[in-house]
């Protein structure tokens, strides 16, 4: 199984669509908030160059934003 990591925020409709994908499907992530955690916000932002949510790490791909079609390739459903 990947490695998954989400960056998002409480009130982000993406990340809440991301993380329901990522149920429906089965898929273990960890999620890390950058709305309260300013160590996993500059860790997002060095990552990805992006201050929007969400930011998803699959292994070492980084997806800025959900990407159903990439997420769907990148984790073969």
């Amino acid at each position: 199984m990947a490695d998954i990591k989400i960056y998002s925020t409480e009130s982000c409709i993406w990340c809440k669509k991301a993380k329901e994908f990522f149920k429906e499907n089965n898929v273990k992530y960890t999620e890390l908030d950058v709305g309260e955690n300013e160590k996993n916000a500059k860790k997002m932002v060095e990552i990805s160059g992006q201050t929007g949510t969400p930011v998803i790490v699959v292994e070492k791909e980084v997806i800025v934003g959900f990407d159903e079609d990439k997420l769907k390739k990148l984790l073969k459903i």
